[in-house]
């Protein structure tokens, strides 16, 4: 969602509505990284009242911490650890999904910032960085580093978002993990998501590109379960327009 998922995309998509939290575009934190003045780019009432989650990204331990103590300060409701980033800028740097490299590194960054705030930490992953290998040794990193629940996109690294999604492996991750697991990757219809949580069981969804493609999805997916039925309005539909583009 890199280059999409901006302000005025999540401005866009709220307009319309339908979900329960949205998170915000990654804050790098590299080297030498001064925390105050990137804290100064997230804001939690930017959706209100739909709540907006801060998303981190980085593998220096101290700076991480002190970085989500400083956007708890601004009033984040949840710190989320980009652990997927496939983009060769962001591995190339210790970052996103070259975490998945080792998993104590994995445990390591996730354990500071736990540690560090009071309010619920979570992590996002992908199956892998080259390959799944190390797959079940990350979901254990990551659990026993104290986050609230992970949220899958099984795809590895080299995967970019070429190859289907394999959602076995969020089945699988289900059956090995206490914490919640979400699931994510090609929901894009309502067919979907009823397909994702009946093959993985997963705990939530967690939808990206398939809202670019159907800003209704949410709303569509709701319905389904309220047993109701859902017409999305042409005047919504022009109202996301104008605020995107």
């Amino acid at each position: 969602m890199e280059g999409v998922g901006d302000v005025s995309f999540r401005k866009a998509i709220a307009s319309i509505g339908g979900f329960d939290e949205a998170v915000k575009d990654f804050l790098r934190v590299p080297a030498h990284a001064h925390v105050k003045s990137l804290g100064k780019t997230y804001s939690p009432d930017e959706l209100s009242p739909i709540p907006l989650a801060a998303q981190i990204m980085g593998s220096d331990t101290e700076l991480m911490a002190a970085m989500a103590q400083e956007l708890v300060l601004r009033g984040a409701p949840r710190i989320d650890i980009n652990c997927g980033c496939p983009s060769n800028t962001v591995t190339g740097k210790g970052a996103g999904s070259s975490l998945l490299k080792n998993p104590q590194d994995l445990h390591e960054v996730a354990k500071s910032i736990v540690c560090a705030v009071s309010i619920p930490v979570t992590l996002k992953m992908r199956s892998g960085f080259e390959d799944i290998s190390l797959f079940k040794e990350n979901l254990f990193a990551a659990q026993e580093s104290g986050v609230r629940y992970i949220t899958l996109h099984p795809r590895t690294k080299v995967d970019g978002y070429g190859p289907p999604a394999r959602w076995d492996l969020i089945a699988e991750a289900k059956s090995l993990l206490k914490i919640p697991v979400v699931g994510n990757g090609d929901i894009l219809t309502v067919a979907h998501a009823l397909d994702m949580l009946k093959t993985t069981q997963c705990d939530g969804l967690m939808i990206g590109r398939g809202s670019i493609i159907n800003p209704f999805i949410f709303h569509q997916i709701r319905a389904h379960f309220s047993k109701t039925s859902y017409a999305p309005k042409w005047d919504d539909l022009m109202q996301y327009f104008e605020i995107y583009l």
